[in-house]
């Protein structure tokens, strides 16, 4: 079975940020890291005041459903050294974002060991972030809409790198 690492930088929502780890969990993801300033639960050498961990804590349950405690994760500043090392460790990092050079997830066939990066909800990834991937993914889509909400993007992304 194809292992899987999704990273969440710099989102806003403590909501998508919940719904993001139910979604992992659910599908078996090995690891969830969250990054820049994406909202995080109270974690180990926490560096927040308590009264902010713990509300921003609660807020992400509200969706999360307890799968913060289920689902690995980890909270990272700064993702590049991370994004990095996982490189050197045999990953193959995939931007999921609509760009020039992005392939449509529909034609992609996943590694076995793929991290998948989402970005900030309405601006998506930052350039220096799509440079250090090794390949863009975008999903096609049929509708008027251009984009789908970060979460059902990476729920999508998630299954395909799953099962196909």
């Amino acid at each position: 079975m194809r292992e899987i690492i999704v990273i969440a930088h710099n989102l806003r929502s403590c909501h998508n940020v919940g719904s993001l780890l139910r979604t992992a969990e659910g599908l078996g993801i090995q690891k969830v890291i969250l990054s820049g300033y994406t909202p995080h639960p109270t974690h180990a050498n926490d560096q927040r005041l308590p009264h902010e961990s713990a509300k921003t804590t609660a807020a992400i349950h509200k969706t999360a459903l307890g799968a913060e405690t289920m689902v690995s994760w980890d909270y990272h500043k700064n993702i590049l050294p991370v994004i990095a090392k996982l490189q050197k460790g045999g990953w193959r990092v995939a931007a999921l974002e609509q760009a020039e050079d992005s392939v449509m997830l529909n034609e992609f066939h996943a590694p076995e060991k793929i991290v998948i990066i989402l970005g900030r909800e309405v601006e998506g990834l930052e350039p220096e972030l799509l440079a250090a991937c090794d390949t863009t993914l975008e999903i096609p889509m049929f509708g008027k809409k251009e984009s789908f909400n970060v979460v059902q993007a990476a729920a999508i992304a998630m299954y395909h790198c799953r099962f196909f």
